[in-house]
């Protein structure tokens, strides 16, 4: 058996800190052969990963996507020649993804700790004949009940149902991850393997939450976004006071 891990982050994302090096020694750590780096809005991690893992012999297989925030909530696409530009609407970016024969992928369909990155309902029921998979297990769930209401939906709509890791650090890769027969080359190939996939999975580390954010305002600080930074620090004031006043 082969051990596939999808949706995974690097320092190509907005939040995570993540270099190639560490990600490429876990991966052998952890005996992970294949992984999708879906950067957030570009193709730029998984397209020097995969030329990295290349360069060492290719012990592990890398396949480039990306996780696009689209006008209704987080698309992933794996298999891409070209990043889809955010700020479409969910049709528009499916469209575009398979346009270059990719694969479309929810991330994380119910979680009411990310509300704005969830992909609507109502975006999944009007396009799910074009949504190749969808996650019934996020890594970054912090609560079961996340995971229970994400495979609900899964098979409510009748869509076939992965493990996503949601890596963004390294002490979370390797953890959730899919047992498959071959290493998938295309689309077809992908779909082929997710369907008779074995599952593995773990509960969240909730310390890689406050990692994230950390890479997230250290990042914003290099590149002189302080009224950004600002911008999170009041909306997280406001939140522990809007929480704060319902348990009053």
């Amino acid at each position: 058996m082969i051990n596939m891990e999808l949706h995974v982050h690097t320092r190509y994302s907005k939040d995570s800190l993540l270099c190639f090096w560490p990600l490429y020694l876990r991966c052998l750590a952890r005996r992970i052969s294949v992984i999708a780096v879906t950067e957030h809005n570009n193709i730029d991690g998984g397209m020097r990963f995969s030329e990295f893992c290349r360069k060492r012999g290719g012990k592990v297989s890398v396949i480039v996507g990306e996780e696009i925030f689209t006008s209704q909530g987080e698309i992933i696409g794996l298999f891409l020649k070209k990043a889809v530009e955010p700020g479409l609407t969910a049709k528009e970016t499916i469209a575009r993804i398979k346009e270059q024969g990719g694969v479309v992928y929810v991330p994380h369909p119910f979680d009411l700790k990310r509300s704005k990155t969830v992909l609507q309902e109502e975006a999944i029921r009007e396009n799910k004949s074009d949504i190749d998979c969808i996650e019934s297990h996020n890594g970054r769930n912090i609560s079961p009940d996340f995971s229970a209401r994400q495979l609900e939906i899964a098979r409510k709509y009748g869509i076939r149902q992965v493990v996503g890791s949601d890596a963004h650090t390294l002490i979370e890769a390797g953890r959730n991850y899919m047992r498959i027969n071959s290493v998938p080359a295309d689309r077809e190939s992908f779909i082929r393997e997710i369907e008779n996939a074995g599952f593995v999975t773990a509960e969240c580390l909730r310390i890689s939450h406050k990692i994230t954010l950390f890479a997230k305002l250290l990042k914003l600080a290099l590149g002189g976004k302080f009224i950004e930074i600002y911008e999170i620090f009041i909306r997280r004031v406001r939140k522990g006071l809007h929480k704060g006043s319902e348990e009053n």
